[in-house]
Parts: structure tokens; C-alpha cells; sequence
């Protein structure tokens, strides 16, 4: 898997489909590695006719993990207080412009999944002639008026994990326990799938200082409003009704917020992108970017 320098950062990408397609930037999700937009997920894309392009955030999987800044103290980010934060979420936008800088993509459609949907709004915000659509699954503003996370999901999100170099198997239940409370509760979970994908990120890239330092980055971003109300690109926001993390409230005020966006609720959906939901989403995507129907 290829790593480049960007911003004295090495980051992990890799890419789906043909070089000639038209270029699909994939930004992933709160401590979330590039892998949880599946093989799958991006050879459906790929089919669409896009070049399908992946990467792991700063602080996640393969890319650099900032060891030597410091942990954010979590229960005061929960609190609203704040503090020096090593980076923010408009680092982490010059980090996938980067990315698209060296790669020689002049312009890329962009989706980002729940952080990294915050991440993509920056992008089209601050770079307009680059970002040639935006989708935002499951994200939001920063909207500090939005209504909070399902308390029982914000518990699961926080709680502490067995430390897997001790407790390997309590790791994975407590990682396909998470995956249950803030999935989606109109398709069957599979635990088998969740522990595999909670086995093989373990195993790619453990990263739990990263994670609370994307907490911080999310918390000293703040409210992306100003930004998104200067968005041009078209955009189209994909949102759960039964995201129980992100409420699909948030959706429906990204859409509100940027101008001409449209808003796609999916019953049944909650915090992820079951494989039932495949093909749904890849075909919006696709269709929003104006892309041919396939045969």
C-alpha cells in the first residue's frame, strides 16, 4: 500500500478502478480507518466509472500516528472544554488536498462519512474550483443547537476498550458491541463481518491516542456554518433516520445550510453503511456526479 509525504505527514492511500475514471475522493470517519469503505463498496463505485481513491486519516491506520503530541483529556472534551489541540479538522482538509495535490487530480468529487463529512465540507468551502461534488453521509455542521447523540450510543462511543495487547477477545466483543448499538436497525447486523473488520483494523493500524485527538479536532473546529453557507458545489447529503450518533436532524441541517443541496433520508439507517445499502449509495453518488448509468 502507498504512502506519500504531505504536510511532514506520511499518508496511507490506495485506489479502485481505472486511472481514466473520474476521480472519487474517500474521506473516512472518526478514528476510522480507510478500510472501513470497503472492498466492496469501492469496486461498486469503481463499476460507476470512478477512480475510486482511499486514504487513512492523520492519527488513523497506516498514516502517521502523532505519538509525540499530546492526548486530550476526553472527559473535559465531553464537557466543552476544549484546550490546545494538536490539529483540527481544517489540518486534516489540507491533508486530503494534499493528497490530491500529489497524486496530479485538478479535481476530484469528494464523499466523507461522518467526521470525514465535516472534513469534505471544508473542502468544497475553501476550495471550490477543486471539489467538483460533494457528498455527506452521516454527518454534520457542528451545529452546537443539534441534538446530542443517543446517550446509550455516546456511552458505547466512549467507554474505555479492553486494551487488546492483554484482553484481545474482551477487545473485539467491546468493538462489535459498539458496531451493534450505533448500527443500522432495518438490516440485519452481521457479527461475524464486525468482528473481522474490528480484527483486521487491530491489527493495521491500533490507534486509541488518535482517536481522542480526532475528538479534540472535531470539538476545536466548532460550528461549520459560516463555512457551508459559501459552499457553490453541488451537494448531496446522505443521512439515517436512525442514526442513533449522528441524529438525522444533522442531515437535514447540512441541507439546509448549503445552498441547493439535496437531502436523501434512508429508512433503516443508522451510524454505518450496511452492505444492503451498497448499491443505494453508490448509484446516488454516482448519479449525483452525473455519471452514466451502468449497464
Amino acid at each position: 500500500m502507498p504512502n506519500v509525504e504531505i504536510n511532514r505527514l506520511s499518508i496511507a492511500y490506495d485506489c479502485f478502478g481505472s486511472e481514466s475514471g473520474a476521480p472519487l475522493l474517500l474521506i473516512s470517519g472518526l478514528g476510522v480507518q480507510m478500510i472501513r469503505w470497503t472492498d466492496g463498496f469501492c469496486a461498486l463505485l469503481a463499476d460507476r466509472g470512478f477512480r475510486v481513491i482511499r486514504f487513512d486519516n492523520r492519527d488513523a491506520g497506516l498514516s502517521t500516528h502523532l505519538d509525540d503530541a499530546p492526548v486530550p483529556d476526553l472527559a473535559a472534551l465531553m464537557q466543552g472544554r476544549v484546550g490546545a489541540v494538536p490539529y483540527t479538522l481544517h489540518d486534516m482538509a489540507d491533508d486530503a488536498i494534499g493528497l490530491l495535490d500529489r497524486l496530479g487530480v485538478d479535481r476530484a468529487h469528494v464523499a466523507g462519512r461522518s467526521m470525514g463529512g465535516m472534513i469534505a465540507q471544508i473542502l468544497a468551502a475553501r476550495h471550490p474550483r477543486r471539489i467538483a461534488s460533494l457528498t455527506s453521509i452521516m454527518s454534520s455542521t457542528g451545529n452546537p443547537d443539534l441534538p446530542p447523540p443517543a446517550p446509550a450510543a455516546m456511552a458505547m462511543l466512549t467507554r474505555p476498550a479492553p486494551d487488546p495487547r492483554r484482553h484481545r477477545d474482551d477487545y473485539l466483543a467491546h468493538a462489535v458491541a459498539l458496531a451493534r448499538a450505533i448500527g443500522s436497525p432495518g438490516y440485519p447486523f452481521d457479527e461475524i463481518a464486525a468482528r473481522t473488520q474490528a480484527a483486521r483494523e487491530l491489527e493495521r493500524g491500533y490507534n486509541p491516542a488518535g482517536f481522542v485527538r480526532q475528538i479534540a479536532a472535531i470539538a476545536a473546529t466548532g460550528d461549520l456554518r459560516p463555512l457551508t453557507r459559501t459552499i457553490s458545489t453541488p451537494t448531496l447529503v446522505i443521512h439515517g433516520r436512525d442514526d442513533p450518533l449522528i441524529p438525522a436532524d444533522c442531515g437535514h441541517d447540512i441541507a439546509a445550510t448549503v445552498p441547493g443541496a439535496r437531502l436523501m433520508l434512508i429508512a433503516g439507517m443508522g451510524h454505518d453503511l450496511p452492505p444492503a445499502l451498497y448499491r443505494q449509495v453508490t448509484e446516488a453518488v454516482a448519479a449525483h456526479a452525473d455519471l452514466p448509468v451502468s449497464r
